[in-house]
């Protein structure tokens, strides 16, 4: 099954595109997305710890703008976003 994992803020550096396509497992949990894309992190950029510290803090929102939680399950083809946390002043 794929997904896709639109890319705002910080987690932008992690794709030369807005998002990013990922096949999972039917079932597959937000956890285990976070999972796929910190394999992605390590193949594609060393392992850079500052951007897995951005997926690990970062919120995750369905198609319909909610915030959903590390429980989740994709049980289709789905688009979710990744929200990292923003600072300002």
């Amino acid at each position: 099954m794929k997904i896709e994992i639109e890319l705002f803020g910080a987690s932008r550096d992690f794709s030369d595109k807005n998002s990013l396509k990922l096949e999972v497992n039917e079932n597959s949990t937000i956890k285990d997305i976070k999972k796929k894309i910190l394999d992605y992190l390590d193949k594609n950029f060393s392992g850079n710890e500052n951007f897995k510290k951005i997926v690990n803090s970062s919120a995750f929102c369905s198609k319909n703008n909610n915030i959903i939680s590390d429980n989740y399950k994709i049980t289709k083809n789905e688009k979710i976003a990744i929200i990292p946390p923003i600072g300002g002043g």
